[in-house]
């Protein structure tokens, strides 16, 4: 198995990138990747380079850069290279931690879409109370979404989760303002009559308060109301901890009740760490494509590997084709 992976992307890049690449050689069988960034800057981090290769260029696309002008110019940029090296063949899968809309961009022009495949999906896997997690689709590929989107994203959503999170027949729910049928606007009625259809495990309407105590294994919904969501809870976890930390450091008696739960709560917040559920897939492409979150550091990068790995394993991409290509709905709407 091979991987491609843009080593100048992310807050941490390359130090992160290349020992998380390191890491997974190491651990997983079979596993070729090439890193592909500064090689100056690369190959004074690599140890062993049996399994490592690097593909040297000093062009990157940065967070400020406009996503589609850079992937058209910038051809020699890392994250360009990345793709291009699945394009080609001669990559199964890619990951980077750099600029989302970028990545994006490139798998489209680069990597394609799965055929039949209406608009891709970003989906990453959000913590649940119970410790299982739940995949979240879209969080902002399209802002814009038809009813035909949200069914081929549950689709999507439910294979992988059953073939990479090893979910058993996952459930899937419909983000929306109410659990009863009939409830939300004309999307996601009209989204909701089409996934009683679909080849999934649909159980119907799921509130935004319900996401987290696992209502659902896969959530679906449109790129706007699914961002908003992800940095809704992304925002409201920064702020408990912070008032948290605020309300236990106020006072010698809570700083010593903190000393006493400091175990505990360090266990809350790796409960709640992005880093062990990998980077969110953008799924509906021809080959597995995977961000990784901008901060991410080396065991983020080891699990975002370790998650294409699986996705290439399970042939996800050629399981979604096959599901989808099964499924007769609106074939007449929108496919660009």
């Amino acid at each position: 198995m091979k991987l491609a992976i843009d080593a100048m992307g992310g807050d941490h890049a390359p130090e992160e990138i290349v020992n998380g690449a390191m890491d997974a050689v190491s651990k997983i069988e079979n596993l070729h990747i090439t890193l592909i960034g500064n090689e100056d800057q690369i190959k004074p981090l690599i140890s062993d380079t049996t399994k490592l290769s690097i593909i040297h260029t000093t062009e990157m696309i940065t967070g400020e850069d406009e996503p589609v002008r850079a992937v058209r110019r910038k051809k020699n940029a890392s994250l360009v290279l990345m793709a291009k090296e699945v394009k080609e063949n001669r990559a199964d899968a890619c990951i980077s931690a750099g600029n989302t809309g970028a990545l994006m961009s490139a798998g489209l022009f680069g990597v394609g879409r799965i055929p039949g495949i209406q608009r891709p999906a970003l989906s990453p896997t959000l913590p649940t109370i119970d410790g299982k997690g739940f995949l979240l689709l879209d969080v902002g590929a399209n802002v814009d979404a038809k009813a035909a989107h949200l069914v081929q994203y549950g689709v999507m959503g439910s294979i992988y989760t059953e073939k990479v999170r090893g979910v058993s027949n996952p459930t899937v729910g419909l983000l929306n303002v109410g659990t009863e049928d009939g409830k939300g606007n004309d999307l996601t009625k009209k989204a909701f009559t089409l996934l009683q259809d679909a080849p999934v495990n649909f159980i119907g309407n799921v509130e935004a308060r319900d996401i987290l105590s696992g209502a659902a294994d896969v959530v679906v919904t449109d790129g706007f109301s699914g961002n908003i969501a992800l940095k809704t809870i992304e925002g409201t976890a920064l702020t408990m901890f912070s008032m948290l930390k605020e309300t236990l450091m106020g006072s010698l008696k809570t700083k010593i009740a903190a000393g006493m739960v400091k175990n505990d709560l360090k266990g809350l917040k790796d409960k709640l760490d992005y880093s062990e559920y990998g980077g969110a897939g953008l799924f509906g492409l021809a080959a597995p494509v995977i961000k990784a979150h901008g901060s991410s550091n080396r065991r983020a990068i080891y699990n975002a590997i370790k998650q294409a790995s699986h996705m290439v394993e399970h042939d996800v991409t050629n399981t979604i084709q096959t599901t989808v290509a099964a499924i007769d709905i609106d074939k007449g709407e929108d496919t660009e």
